[in-house]
């Protein structure tokens, strides 16, 4: 059997063994015995992974997940085209009645009090348990208002419903590692605020939203967006409201696709570093302004989730043995990031996820992959001119005659937009502190360890990598693997039109030159 078809047999198993042992649970699947959970943030990437585990492997009782309407959709159609999906097959095979432990709580991070009405509230209040805060809006572009009403409002609406939860034994916040990105030496601990929350969140509510984007650079200071930004300031808003309450907080680095469960390779967006892989891998990314030595700092979303159900867990444990002793909790914050136990540079993250998922390229490639990773800032600029700005009007000119819409420099100007609010995490590195992860991990039994998986020092980046080219064509450019042969083909043509190109303007530099050279010699010699 070749590499490629090993890959796509790893690709396509599903393991089928069941996590639960009702007879035999380990600490921390009897932390979550017949609990509670409520889950904010379900429809995002980290939200579905996080409900998908829960039921998989924790014995809980019920995970109430809080939901919005859109696009003419209710909760209930939206839920059902959640579990529809092909990351849940795994408990549609081996726990076909899952879905009845799923309930829906309509509301909305971006409203006051979570949108919710006065009886999920009471429900809520009655019966939950577990607590993980996962809903967030993570566009670095999005407008202030919005960031602070999403990020920094809603977490203070959601303290202050918990704090009258009379069961509830952990609380986890989920922020990010980069919340305190304006620091080299990041630490597991909870930095002065930006801005202190209060006044930031009735700033954001009487002021209109041109105002406040007229203000918003005012605001950030040294920080590179509002989600940044708006995240510091949430960690600040648990610190002020969990005192001497079982709460900490959960800070991933850059989250990429699933290592290794439910199914290999899943992912459903193009942030971050999947958007430089994917963009680079149709053609369209050709120059990052990146420093190519700097820590990626990705995770798998399988094991950041792992570390999230463990580190509640955790909280719970803290929180217990303070009171027991007598002394005063102090809330954990834990670093969940890559750059001290597996570290990989962006180099080595384009040159090993290249060498797998070029093997399966989309039918929709549009050249071939190759993409230069430029710290100097202005020879960026020099090569984003030659290889994106002249190709796409070449592309746009020759769609113009032939009476076709015009798409290349959209495309392009998106592709800057991003690479721009990518730029200033791509050419820094950042140091960081992972004590309480670690202690963490030291606490766990070696069951727990393997049901739990999120032990960072334990990944194998070339496993990871085989899956992750792959899963990113099925799942975010919906190429099937059976026009794997047909992707190939086109690709070659690619390439061979890439070479003719490169040899064409080869010879073009060479007559120029030639030319040049002659001009000079017979203005000196033959005068």
């Amino acid at each position: 059997m070749d590499i490629a078809s090993s890959i796509i047999e790893k690709f396509q198993h599903v393991d089928d063994t069941i996590d639960i042992d009702e007879s035999n649970l380990t600490p921390v699947q009897e932390f979550y015995k017949g609990a509670k959970v409520f889950v904010t943030g379900f429809t995002g990437f980290l939200g579905q992974i996080l409900v998908e585990k829960l039921l998989r492997s924790c014995p809980v009782s019920t995970v109430y997940v809080l939901m919005r309407k859109k696009k003419g959709k209710d909760i209930e159609v939206r839920l059902q085209e959640i579990f529809d999906n092909h990351l849940f097959s795994r408990m549609k095979k081996n726990c076909p009645d899952f879905r009845a432990k799923v309930v829906a709580i309509e509301g909305d991070c971006a409203l006051p009090d979570l949108g919710l009405s006065d009886q999920d509230k009471k429900l809520l209040i009655d019966e939950v348990n577990i607590v993980f805060h996962v809903a967030a809006t993570v566009r670095f572009d999005e407008k202030l208002k919005t960031a602070v009403a999403t990020n920094v409002r809603a977490t203070r609406d959601l303290l202050l419903l918990v704090k009258q939860m009379p069961h509830v034994k952990s609380y986890l916040h989920v922020s990010t590692a980069y919340s305190n990105c304006i620091h080299d030496v990041i630490e597991e601990r909870v930095y002065p605020p930006a801005m202190g929350y209060k006044d930031l969140i009735e700033i954001s509510e009487c002021l209109d939203s041109l105002l406040l984007d007229n203000m918003q650079s005012h605001f950030l200071g040294n920080y590179p967006n509002t989600y940044v930004y708006s995240k510091q300031v949430a960690e600040d808003v648990v610190k002020q409201l969990t005192k001497d309450f079982p709460a900490g907080i959960f800070r991933p680095s850059i989250v990429i696709s699933t290592y290794k469960e439910p199914i290999r390779g899943w992912i459903n967006n193009f942030y971050g570093a999947t958007g430089v892989f994917y963009g680079s891998g149709v053609g369209l990314l050709r120059v990052l302004y990146c420093d190519e030595e700097s820590v990626a700092n990705i995770v798998p979303v399988d094991m950041c989730v792992n570390g999230l159900i463990a580190s509640a867990w955790d909280v719970g444990q803290r929180f217990d043995k303070a009171k027991e002793e007598g002394g005063e909790y102090e809330m954990p914050v834990y670093n969940y990031e890559s750059t001290n136990d597996k570290p990989i540079n962006w180099k080595n993250f384009m040159d090993i996820s290249s060498k797998y998922g070029l093997q399966f390229p989309p039918v929709g490639c549009i050249w071939v992959f190759f993409l230069y990773l430029v710290k100097s800032y202005f020879r960026y600029i020099v090569l984003v001119i030659f290889l994106h700005f002249i190709p796409c009007m070449l592309v746009d000119a020759m769609l113009f005659f032939r009476g076709k819409k015009m798409r290349m420099m959209k495309a392009y100007k998106k592709i800057h937009t991003f690479s721009s609010l990518m730029a200033y995490f791509c050419v820094r590195s950042f140091k960081f502190h992972s004590a309480n992860v670690h202690k963490m991990l030291d606490g766990m039994t070696k069951k727990d360890r393997g049901v739990f998986f999120c032990d960072l020092r334990e990944l194998d980046w070339d496993e990871f990598f085989q899956t992750y080219g792959i899963g990113a064509r099925v799942y975010l450019a919906k190429d099937p693997l059976d026009t794997i042969p047909k992707g190939r083909k086109f690709y070659r043509r690619l390439q061979w039109a890439h070479n003719t190109v490169k040899t064409v303007l080869g010879l073009l530099g060479v007559t120029i030159l030639w030319l040049i050279m002659s001009g000079i010699y017979k203005l000196i010699f033959l005068g």
